[in-house]
């Protein structure tokens, strides 16, 4: 089983994370921006989170054998902070940059009017970088939440194949369905979706458009959820093919319309001394016992 998972945290995570991950089949993954939990108080400190995502946790990925890409945006729940919207001014020269494959997670926490503007304008930066868009779609009222995304999205002018509307559920699938946009889907071990609930719906809507995501982060989540789904698809009587176009063809279709995956194989690494900016994980070899 080879894997893609399209939304992962892995800032967050620790390198028993990206082992794990390497030996279920995971190869190539996207880390979208997102709130740290702790509030950043000004735009340097999102700079310096930027730089992290294209440049150490690239790096980092790589050391064990995985693809790292990323998406960079003015988080929803951080657009409501207005020592925050100076980073709507930065974005640009980070979406030019390698490895940046959308824009994102963009859309609505809380459905305010300050989160709706960052919407719109980051909409129009993706339309004018020739982006795809992940969005997020809000915890509470997320039908209606839903319902007006899709609005701004559709008032954007921006191509639905182009925006994926994330954290959907059986409320929410059929209105995305029916935009035209992919559908994305967070498996988690107590919120959000269930690798079981996955393939009811699969069932009911197919496998087109659709990405499966563990988006773990550092919260109670496990980046192996998208194995576990390809498993219950095939215990439920999905195909090998049909697992792999959900779990790698669909997110490459859905992120390669930046022009900038980057999927050849990589190796896991055995220690060595590289760095990056003078930080390793690999610490280099052992001393040979014998010597």
């Amino acid at each position: 089983m080879r894997i893609f998972d399209p939304h992962i945290h892995m800032t967050s995570r620790t390198t028993d994370d990206y082992e794990a991950m390497y030996a279920a089949g995971v190869r190539a993954l996207v880390e979208p921006a997102f709130w740290l939990g702790q509030p950043r108080t000004s735009v340097g400190s999102f700079v310096d989170y930027f730089d992290g995502l294209i440049g150490w946790e690239r790096f980092r990925a790589a050391q064990f054998g995985i693809r790292h890409h990323c998406t960079i945006a003015l988080n929803p729940k951080e657009a409501n902070d207005p020592r925050c919207a100076d980073v709507l001014d930065v974005l640009p020269r980070y979406l030019a940059k390698d490895g940046v494959v959308a824009v994102g997670e963009v859309g609505y926490d809380s459905m305010t009017a300050a989160e709706e503007k960052a919407f719109q304008r980051q909409l129009a930066m993706a339309v004018e970088h020739e982006l795809p868009v992940l969005v997020h779609t809000p915890h509470r009222d997320k039908r209606s939440g839903t319902q007006r995304t899709l609005d701004v999205v559709r008032e954007s002018g921006i191509a639905p194949e182009l925006v994926v509307v994330d954290h959907l559920n059986e409320l929410t699938v059929g209105l995305v369905a029916e935009s035209g946009c992919w559908m994305g889907f967070s498996i988690y071990p107590d919120t959000k979706m269930d690798e079981h609930r996955m393939v009811t719906i699969l069932r009911e809507y197919g496998t087109d458009r659709v990405l499966v995501n563990s988006a773990a982060d550092w919260g109670r989540s496990d980046p192996l959820k998208t194995k576990y789904t390809g498993e219950a698809m095939l215990a439920a009587g999905f195909t090998e093919d049909d697992v792999d176009k959900v779990l790698w063809r669909n997110p490459v279709e859905f992120y390669g319309q930046s022009g900038k995956l980057l999927l050849d194989p990589l190796e896991q690494a055995a220690p060595t001394g590289e760095t990056f900016e003078g930080n390793s994980v690999l610490r280099g070899a052992r001393p040979d016992s014998g010597a």
